[in-house]
């Protein structure tokens, strides 16, 4: 019996020492955005390209997700001329510059332990070449892990409506905070 309950902690402890890795499924993810501005708001989505997330002790110690910029989509909007505006202004310089920075990565560089499934996760955010660090609430369930994550357009270079760098803008400004809510889905790699 003392071996038995032995073996079952020592299997205990290699399984919250050794780190484990998941690669996100990402046709099960999704990434919903949402940007406001003066009187009104619009979302969308954004696909991922790969991530991968590793954990150990309780606590996520590192991960990395691709983020596809050319597959911003808005979809409050009904399809036709003023999606298409939207979007591709989304797409152009004045917003992510897709052409030339067809991708933005969220680097995990660690968080609290998990505790009732929740932790605060903390790492860096680059988009149009420019990072800088986040930190958001992550909850798990499962394998699937929720969180939304606040951005700082102006931190990134996109300009365009901010009152950071437009005066007199009045009922075109753009908030300079836009949200990401995330739902990532693992697999055990």
């Amino acid at each position: 019996m003392k071996k038995a309950l032995f073996l079952i902690g020592l299997v205990v402890v290699v399984l919250t020492v050794n780190a484990q890795t998941y690669n996100v499924n990402t046709s099960k993810s999704e990434l919903k955005w949402t940007g406001k501005k003066v009187g009104g708001e619009h979302w969308g989505k954004i696909a991922l390209k790969d991530g991968t997330v590793t954990l150990k002790a309780n606590k996520i110690v590192s991960g990395k997700f691709v983020i596809d910029m050319k597959s911003i989509t808005v979809e409050d909007l009904a399809a036709g001329e003023w999606n298409d505006k939207l979007v591709g202004h989304l797409k152009s310089d004045d917003f992510f510059g897709v052409e030339k920075y067809p991708e933005s990565v969220l680097e995990l560089t660690g968080s609290t332990p998990l505790k009732d499934g929740k932790a605060k996760v903390k790492g860096k955010l680059t988009i149009k070449g420019i990072t800088n660090p986040v930190e958001f609430d992550a909850v798990q369930n499962g394998l699937t892990v929720s969180a939304q994550v606040t951005v700082d357009r102006s931190k990134y270079n996109v300009r365009y409506g901010s009152g950071k760098f437009f005066d007199n803008l009045g009922d075109k400004t753009i908030y300079d905070n836009f949200t990401i809510d995330v739902k990532l889905v693992a697999d055990n790699k």
